[in-house]
């Protein structure tokens, strides 16, 4: 069974940085496209980045320049780093992607990990 772990979440001040990280375990083939969003509370689910296996990132506009999506294949991690955080920035970031198992690919959440950006 696939599981992804979110870590890295807390309460940052305005202006702060913090890194999430997100390790998928289990019998794991190909990780292909790995995501971070975002949720909420009032609003709707945002895709904030996306890096595929190759390397190749995108981000959602708002975000560029502020945050910052890698992987390290060999540890099946995806990582966000944030920085110049905003309060508008407060939310529960969930891990998403299309992981290569025995029976197929299929898509994974993670169980997400609430970062707050308050003084």
């Amino acid at each position: 069974q696939v599981q992804l772990v979110e870590s890295g979440g807390g309460l940052v001040q305005p202006g702060g940085s913090l890194r999430l990280s997100c390790t998928a375990s289990g019998t794991i083939g190909t990780i292909y496209n790995m995501r971070w969003y975002r949720w909420a509370p009032g609003k709707q689910r945002e895709l904030v980045a996306t890096i595929n296996s190759g390397g190749t990132t995108n981000y959602r506009d708002s975000m560029k320049g502020r945050f910052t999506i890698s992987r390290d294949n060999a540890k099946h991690t995806v990582y966000l780093q944030m920085v110049s955080l905003k309060p508008e920035d407060t939310a529960v970031y969930y891990c998403n992607a299309d992981i290569q198992s025995p029976t197929g690919t299929y898509n994974y959440w993670g169980q997400g990990t609430q970062v707050t950006v308050s003084s």
